[in-house]
């Protein structure tokens, strides 16, 4: 008598939304019961403020308080059934109602009768013409849960307006013009669903596994350059007099704090990835045990209540590289005037010599060749000639006398030499993939090149937009260009005189570079000498 009791009690404060004993109830004016959270969360995706029982609309939503009558009544229906219902029951959990004695494993239960049987009991339900027209479903506890309060019928359906579980009879009554459709259907739905989401989970786990070892990787490479970088420097302080030793300790002192502060920056982005794993990795071992749950009632119960995937930092462009800082020849020429021209050539060749590191293999594209020029077969050499070859006319090639090189770039560091020996007139740079091709284009970063220029033998400018012009002690022979892509760096460098002609700083670069050449007509056969890749 008191389990019956027991039982009828905890049917009457059964929340229609959640169907689970209240939490926190509230009365709405009309006089229905519901749980604070479900009602809350009922108005606010639901057009209408109406009550989800009898349909009473409200001109405004009501003011919710909690009724403390009906709470202090649902905890002790609580406490009476023991708790709540266990999610995800499984064979094994629930007892055979109709066993007498030694109660054996129920295998299925009926949400008609309101009973779960065990494999002899279960019998007639496969037997009988009437009973095998019943809903079995796997084995639950609580199955007064599992029908319909109004209409005592199983909750078979899903009303995708209300979002939330109806009998058959609410489908056609209450429910008539929502989208109703049934149980099993939104839980495949819901399913998909899930699986997307533990797969963009899973992907995320893998992208920042990834960036931990990129973070590594430019750890590394940070501190060889580092370990190079302090020895360059070492080299150049050795030539000094004692006066400016001091500069070679602060020197080193500054390498070294570069370097920690990027070792320390990395360890940050390691720590920051690692907590991210561990959420995300939990957020996806959540998802597998619900995703096993074969119980669709429970799960669609539990799926509203799942939050997205846990906050996470857009990782993309996030990098940690070597610190250019100053280098060798850069930190000379800001000491004493007392340092000789001796110091200053060794810290200019230890520049070139670091940069040279990155040295690629560059070859001429003749299919963006303007029709004029002229390239050797190895593709190592071009010049203006006077007669316009019979070319196809593609969408890549320029109509000025320019040629782009094969190689693109879109990441890392690189450095190519040129040879402009001889030569009057040249452009060098380098140049954007989407850059016009077609016309007399102005060469300038706003236009995507990075690039100087020689004109009238001994007038050397940058082109910045506008142009600078550019006052060199001597007249380059070769002239090595470096660019590190992710720094936004373009340098110019006399090669011989192992100086530095010009930098391009703070550049934004999308997409792939590719190195740019013009040996500009031959002007008479002044300029008739080819631009050569060393």
């Amino acid at each position: 008598m008191a389990a019956a009791s027991s039982l009828l009690s905890e049917d009457h404060f059964l929340c229609s939304i959640c169907l689970d004993v209240f939490a926190e109830p509230v009365t709405v004016p009309c006089g229905h019961n519901f749980c604070k959270s479900c009602i809350t969360e009922h108005w606010d995706i639901s057009v209408r403020c109406e009550c989800p029982m009898c349909k009473k609309q409200f001109c405004s939503r009501p003011e919710l308080h909690v009724n403390t009558v009906v709470s202090e009544m649902a905890a002790g229906v609580k406490e009476l059934s023991g708790g709540s219902e266990r999610p995800g029951a499984q064979p094994g959990d629930v007892p055979c109602d109709v066993c007498a004695e030694t109660k054996r494993d129920a295998l299925k239960s009926c949400l008609v009768c309101l009973a779960s049987y065990c494999e002899t009991h279960l019998e007639p339900h496969r037997r009988v013409a009437g009973l095998r027209r019943h809903k079995l479903i796997d084995p639950v506890e609580n199955l007064e849960g599992r029908v319909c309060t109004k209409h005592e019928r199983p909750l078979e359906m899903f009303c995708k307006t209300d979002r939330m579980c109806v009998c058959q009879v609410c489908a056609v009554t209450d429910h008539k013009p929502h989208h109703v459709v049934p149980l099993e259907e939104e839980y495949g739905g819901r399913m998909a669903e899930l699986g997307a989401t533990e797969a963009e989970v899973r992907q995320m786990i893998q992208e920042r596994r990834l960036k931990i070892e990129q973070i590594e990787q430019s750890v590394k490479l940070s501190r060889e350059d580092a370990d190079r970088r302090t020895a360059e420097s070492v080299q150049a302080f050795a030539a000094l007099i004692q006066s400016v030793q001091r500069s070679l300790a602060e020197r080193i002192d500054t390498i070294q704090e570069e370097q920690k502060t990027t070792e320390a920056q990395a360890e940050g982005f390691v720590r920051e990835l690692e907590e991210e794993i561990l959420k995300l990795t939990k957020r996806s071992a959540e998802l597998q045990q619900l995703s096993r749950s074969g119980d669709h009632l429970q799960f669609l119960r539990s799926f509203p209540s799942l939050n997205p995937a846990p906050p996470t930092k857009d990782w993309k462009k996030i990098r940690v590289h070597s610190s250019c800082g100053r280098t060798a020849w850069k930190a000379a020429a800001q000491l004493e005037e007392t340092l000789s021209k001796e110091l200053k050539k060794l810290c200019a060749d230890a520049e070139l010599k670091r940069v040279r590191r990155y040295a690629v293999d560059v070859t001429l594209d003749p299919d963006t060749a303007n029709p004029y020029l002229i390239l050797s077969e190895d593709g190592k050499r071009v010049k203006c000639g006077d007669v316009r070859k019979n070319v196809p006319d593609n969408g890549g090639r320029f109509s000025s006398c320019a040629v782009l090189g094969k190689q693109s770039f879109s990441s890392g560091r690189f450095y190519y030499e040129v040879q402009v020996k001889g030569k009057t007139k040249w452009d060098l740079g380098v140049a954007g993939e989407s850059v016009s091709r077609k016309g007399e284009n102005t060469l300038c970063p706003e236009n995507g090149y990075w690039a100087i220029w020689l004109r009238n033998e001994n007038e050397y400018r940058a082109l910045a937009g506008p142009s600078v012009r550019l006052l060199l002690k001597s007249k380059p022979k070769r002239v090595g260009v470096f660019v590190d892509y992710e720094e936004g760096l373009v340098f110019f460098y006399d090669v011989d005189a192992a100086e530095p002609i010009f930098s391009f700083t703070g550049c934004n670069f999308t997409g792939k570079l590719y190195p740019y050449f013009s040996p500009c007509p031959s002007d008479g056969g002044k300029n008739s000498r080819s631009l050569v890749l060393s």
